[in-house]
């Protein structure tokens, strides 16, 4: 392993990497993993890498597990990013990929940093995992835990999707549905209460409470390198509830260029809901990284973007910034719209919160933000299949027809086909 240190990003207190800490002694800031570039750069190359199969140990020497650790393996990352030619056509793009994150083992990028958050759990002989979610990160680590032996207790809103629910009830997971009522996240309250209680595992899908798991993240700015041919794009467009998935790329896209892989960097879009947008509404108004003020209760489609406090936000809005990026509030109309257009134009069955991103590169491009000629990759996070219901909101449901040639006619000719 090549972690050098972990350093507390709000107040600066160091830990080692053979001790077995979760958080700051003060629990109000993230530990970031300092790594050893110059040593890895002596095991690590371009040409290394392309001998090696994909999926998140690919890039082993970059994330904090030991190299005797048995990590599990459900088939995640080495996703395909998609030129995406029918729907830049639609919008008016050049050039246009999508990163379909659709296609890992629970249907969400949430399992790159569980995969990393179970390795570190197996590797500190940990029986007990506990984390708090809207669904995706839930049923993530339900997965891997249940590959791994570990008992996984999860907090989820009670407004979850039941897909997601049953996910993890088929997992194995502990379900504990909570309401929620007020300004205040029940979830992560109940997840801190229970590690200070009982010594739980936490891992849910921001780093001040698991710093091991958000390292999983870079392998997605990893792999969009590589598919790139070792070239930047000009924009990234990242959907946001935590904070964690942008930061994260922001990392790997920063480690790759420090490794001399890449030359360049690309721009950074942070995409929140109207509904739920303190990370956008805190950029706007040029808020600090530690400045960033709770947003109340969420009402948004994309529920998996329902964070009130983007846990990750301050190394996010750091990264917004480095990269010369910007963020972006969306509609729910807006956000249905790239739904239906993802799936029209691509083939690809995207959640709400997973195809934000889309909507908000749309407006973006309205706005003057960004060019139609610049190479964008849209990162679409979650499958449609996580939330059902929406869609079904959205487009209605078909009548039961007859089962005669003249009432099939009839209905065909009435929508349009015939």
């Amino acid at each position: 392993m090549y972690v050098t240190k972990l350093v507390c990003a709000r107040c600066g207190e160091e830990h080692s990497p053979e001790e077995r800490v979760y958080f700051c002694s003060n629990m109000d800031g993230r530990l970031d993993i300092h790594y050893d570039y110059d040593a890895i750069a002596d095991v690590l190359t371009r040409e290394e890498l392309e001998l090696r199969p994909g999926g998140t140990w690919r890039y082993r020497e970059l994330l904090p597990i030991e190299e005797d650790t048995p990590v599990v393996y459900l088939g995640e990352g080495n996703t395909p990013l998609i030129r995406a030619t029918r729907l830049a056509d639609r919008l008016g793009f050049r050039n246009l990929y999508l990163k379909d994150e659709t296609r890992n083992p629970t249907w969400s990028f949430k399992d790159r940093p569980m995969a990393v958050g179970v390795a570190k759990a197996i590797e500190f002989g940990v029986k007990t995992a506990v984390t708090a979610s809207s669904g995706n990160a839930a049923a993530a680590l339900a997965a891997f835990g249940a590959k791994a032996g570990i008992d996984v207790i999860t907090f989820v809103p009670h407004f979850a999707g039941l897909g997601k629910v049953a996910q993890l009830q088929l997992y194995g997971a502990k379900v504990v549905r909570l309401k929620w009522e007020t300004d205040e996240d029940p979830t992560v309250k109940m997840m801190v209460e229970m590690v200070r209680r009982h010594g739980w595992y936490p891992s849910p899908s921001f780093g001040p409470f698991n710093p091991y798991q958000f390292e999983g993240n870079k392998t997605m700015a990893y792999e969009i390198l590589e598919q790139l041919g070792w070239m930047a794009p000009d924009w990234v467009m990242i959907p946001v509830g935590g904070g964690g998935l942008l930061a994260g790329n922001w990392k790997g896209f920063k480690e790759f260029k420090e490794l001399d892989f890449v030359g360049d960097l690309p721009r950074i879009a942070a995409v929140q809901s109207t509904g739920c947008a303190p990370l956008v509404r805190a950029y706007q108004q040029g808020r600090g990284p530690f400045e960033i003020e709770p947003w109340g209760k969420p009402d948004t489609v994309a529920t998996g973007l329902e964070d009130p406090f983007p846990w990750d936000g301050d190394a996010a809005l750091t990264a917004i910034r480095e990269s010369n990026g910007t963020a972006v509030a969306v509609t729910n109309e807006e956000i249905l719209e790239a739904q239906r257009l993802l799936a029209r134009y691509e083939g690809i069955f995207a959640e709400p919160s997973g195809v934000a991103s889309l909507a908000g590169l749309i407006r973006l491009k309205d706005e003057g933000v960004v060019d139609p000629t610049d190479l964008i990759v849209v990162e679409i996070t979650g499958s449609g299949l996580k939330d059902p219901d929406v869609v079904v909101e959205a487009v209605g449901t078909p009548p039961v027809v007859e089962p005669t040639v003249e009432q099939v006619e009839a209905y065909l000719s009435s929508i349009g086909t015939l």
